[in-house]
């Protein structure tokens, strides 16, 4: 392999759990809430899956199906259907949706998997171009600025700044001749074995690892490496 594209969420980082997601809230907000009402509240924001990056969705209401599929088109269509999924869960009436959305936003909240630097560095140190492609509906480089690892990145590839979605062929076609590579010269990795391995149409060579707690995987990124020779 010559070059490598990654996904984002669930791949090079993951975003704090949906507990703490709602407890950075309530705290900035001053909302306080009993500790039986706050459990519930994570348990259904989390059948909803409102948390960007957190759990899927278990269930998304038939209103809000068709927003859904195209939420990483744009910024509007990402907020929109991100806040409606917090409305589904029936939060008190004094919780802001869209405010306890911007709180995703935050570097700060996102974590780069133990094995994330020196994966890209060690590429880096190869000669190994990197794209990150991800759906996604905002900008993300402030996380890699963040977390000090911005300058491993030479290519994003972002849907929303695009305008087409994985597991198109179209947004990974674009990330290769970016890359100035041919497609089947570029390891995908990816979270997501529909979107990420939609690049497999093109000719990619794919490899999955587990969208997982950070602490529960230590080294999924550092094993790819043996595939690059």
């Amino acid at each position: 392999m010559k070059g490598v594209m990654f996904d984002f969420s669930g791949t090079l980082f993951r975003i704090d759990s949906t507990e703490q997601w709602l407890a950075g809230h309530l705290a900035a907000s001053g909302l306080r809430l009993d500790e039986p009402v706050r459990t519930e509240l994570v348990r259904r924001l989390e059948e909803f899956g409102a948390l960007p990056g957190g759990v899927v969705p278990r269930t998304v209401p038939p209103e809000v199906e068709e927003l859904w599929h195209v939420r990483d088109l744009t910024p509007e269509l990402h907020r929109a259907a991100y806040t409606a999924l917090a409305r589904a869960a029936e939060p008190p009436a004094a919780l802001d949706v869209d405010a306890l959305y911007d709180r995703h936003l935050a570097p700060a909240m996102w974590r780069p998997y133990p094995d994330t630097a020196s994966t890209l560095r060690e590429l880096r140190r190869r000669g190994v171009p990197v794209a990150v492609v991800s759906n996604i509906g905002w900008d993300l480089r402030p996380v890699f600025r963040t977390h000090g690892l911005d300058d491993l990145v030479d290519v994003y590839l972002l849907s929303y700044e695009f305008g087409a979605q994985k597991p198109d062929p179209a947004i990974f076609r674009e990330a290769c001749d970016r890359l100035a590579l041919a497609p089947a010269d570029v390891l995908m990795v990816g979270d997501d074995r529909t979107a990420d391995g939609g690049a497999t149409a093109l000719g990619c060579p794919f490899q999955p690892v587990d969208h997982l707690p950070v602490d529960r995987r230590p080294a999924a990124l550092t094993a790819l490496l043996d595939l690059l020779g």
